[in-house]
C-alpha cells in the first residue's frame, strides 16, 4: 500500500508539473508555434486538473519542503492564472452587451441569428433542417458545407427567400439564409484564397439596417485542411477594421477556430470595438459535441454596442462536431 501511495503521489507530481508548464506556455502568445497557440484552447480543462492536483499535493503532503510548497504554488498560481482567463465568461461577472426582456423587445428591430458548423462529413441534415423549424431563426448562416450539403439544403432555400452560398470540399463552406433583405453582399477571402466570407448590409422591418459579417477563420493550429500554422492570423483583424470603417450596428458571427480569450480575440474585439455576448452568461463551449470533456466556445456572435440580448442559446447536437449557437438581438431604434 505504501508503495502504491507513492506512485500515485508521484504520478500526481507529473500531472502538477505538466499542468504548470502548459499554464506558462499558454502566455507565449506573440509565437508562430502551433501547439504552444494550441495551450490557449483547454484552460478550462487545465483549470480544473490543477485544482485536482492541487487538492490531493495538500492532502497527501505530510512533511513540507521547499519542493513541495514550491509545487503547490505553481499549482496554485496556475489556476489562478486559468480563472483569470475564464471569469469573464461566467455569470459572475458583468455583460459586455446588456440584456432586454423579449417582452419588452420590438420585433421590428430585432433579428434571431442561428450559426451552426455543419460538419463536412455529416450527412444528418434532416436534424439540422429540424432545428432550423423549431428555432425559426431570422438568419441561418451554416458552415463547413460541400456541395453535397449545398444540394441537401433546398428545404432551407425554400424557407427563406434571400440565399448567399459558397460551397467547398475543403471544410470552409458557406451557406447564409434570411428572410430579411440585404444589400452590397461581399464573398471576400480575407487571407487564404480559398476560404470565404459574407459581408452584407441587412434591414430589418422597421428599415433599420446593420452590417453582418459571417466568418469562418483557419485555426492556428496545425490541419490537413487550410490552417494559420506559422503564419499571422490576420482574417479576424481585417473584419474588425472593416467595421471600424462602417461605423454602423453590426454582427460579426461565425465559427472562429479560436477560443473566446484568445489574443486574436481580444485584438478583433478591440480593433472593431465590439462587444462578445458570451460576456457574463457562460462559457457556451460549443466544440467537440462528440466529446464530453474536451469542450471549448469556437462559435461567437459579436455586436456593436447598439445591440441589446434577449436570447442566447446553445441548441442540441445534430450530427457535426459542433452545437449550434442562438442569438436573438434587438437593435436600438433611433
Amino acid at each position: 500500500m505504501h508503495t502504491l501511495k507513492k506512485i500515485v503521489y508521484y504520478l500526481i507530481v507529473l500531472l502538477s508539473v505538466i499542468t504548470i508548464s502548459a499554464t506558462l506556455l499558454s502566455l507565449l502568445y506573440d509565437v508562430n508555434v502551433w501547439w504552444i497557440k494550441a495551450l490557449d484552447f483547454p484552460r478550462i480543462q487545465l483549470l480544473l486538473l490543477g485544482g485536482i492536483c492541487l487538492l490531493i499535493i495538500v492532502t497527501m503532503t505530510h512533511r513540507w519542503t521547499l519542493g513541495s510548497m514550491l509545487l503547490a504554488a505553481g499549482l496554485l498560481t496556475s489556476v489562478g492564472l486559468q480563472a483569470y482567463f475564464i471569469y469573464p465568461y461566467t455569470p459572475l461577472s458583468g455583460t459586455d452587451v446588456r440584456s432586454l426582456d423579449a417582452s419588452l423587445a420590438s420585433s421590428d428591430a430585432s433579428v434571431s441569428l442561428l450559426i451552426a458548423n455543419v460538419y463536412m462529413h455529416n450527412r444528418q441534415v434532416g436534424s439540422l433542417v429540424e432545428v432550423v423549424e423549431e428555432i425559426n431563426p431570422d438568419m441561418v448562416l451554416l458552415m463547413e458545407t460541400d456541395q453535397w450539403w449545398m444540394n441537401a439544403l433546398q428545404p432551407l432555400r425554400l424557407r427563406y427567400p434571400h440565399v448567399q452560398e459558397y460551397a467547398a470540399d475543403n471544410t470552409y463552406g458557406m451557406g447564409l439564409y434570411s428572410r430579411y433583405p440585404w444589400q452590397d453582399m461581399q464573398v471576400k477571402f480575407l487571407q487564404h484564397d480559398s476560404v470565404p466570407s459574407f459581408h452584407a448590409e441587412v434591414q430589418l422591418p422597421n428599415g433599420q439596417s446593420f452590417w453582418f459579417h459571417g466568418v469562418h477563420p483557419v485555426p492556428p493550429v496545425y490541419s490537413k485542411y487550410p490552417d494559420n500554422e506559422g503564419e499571422e492570423e490576420v482574417a479576424l483583424i481585417k473584419v474588425g477594421r472593416m467595421v471600424a470603417q462602417h461605423q454602423q450596428p453590426t454582427v460579426v458571427a461565425g465559427d472562429f477556430n479560436d477560443v473566446a480569450w484568445s489574443n486574436t480575440s481580444r485584438l478583433f474585439q478591440v480593433e472593431g470595438q465590439l462587444s462578445d455576448t458570451r460576456v457574463g452568461r457562460g462559457l457556451y463551449n460549443s466544440f467537440d459535441a462528440q466529446s464530453s470533456v474536451m469542450r471549448w466556445p469556437l462559435d461567437h456572435v459579436y455586436v456593436s454596442g447598439d445591440f441589446a440580448l434577449t436570447k442566447l442559446q446553445r441548441l442540441n447536437k445534430f450530427g457535426s462536431d459542433h452545437f449550434p449557437i442562438h442569438a436573438v438581438m434587438v437593435l436600438k431604434e433611433e
